[in-house]
């Protein structure tokens, strides 16, 4: 079981800047692939990006060179960092946990609760 607590959202101005945290609590957090969704009021979830197990990164294509994800496994911790924030950009960020068991290929899953974030002038 992996507990996932965000923080670091809050109101910025358009062009802006903000640093979302999500601390695991739970064992192996080492093992889990980690990512950040955000969904819009009236939208589906999507994707912004993601770190593996092994540290490689992705981002969702509008996000490429506006944000960076980073893990800290010591501290059982991954930041989400972006900038040049813009409107379309306001939503709930969630910290998500994964990994599938080898032995049974049972995928776990993990959501936080989620951390606001407001892009307005």
């Amino acid at each position: 079981q992996v507990h996932l607590v965000e923080s670091g959202g809050g109101l910025v101005q358009p062009g802006g800047s903000l640093t979302l945290s999500c601390v695991a609590s739970g064992t192996s957090f080492w093992l889990y692939d980690m990512a950040w969704y955000r969904q819009a009021p009236g939208k589906q979830r999507e994707l912004v990006a993601a770190i593996a197990s092994g540290g490689m990164t992705g981002y969702e294509d509008n996000m490429k060179g506006r944000c960076t994800i980073s893990r800290d496994d010591a501290k059982n911790t991954v930041h989400l960092h972006m900038n040049n924030l813009q409107f379309e950009d306001t939503a709930a960020y969630y910290c998500n946990a994964a990994r599938e068991i080898p032995e049974t290929r049972k995928l776990l899953n993990y959501w936080g609760q989620g951390t606001q974030v407001t892009v307005s002038s």
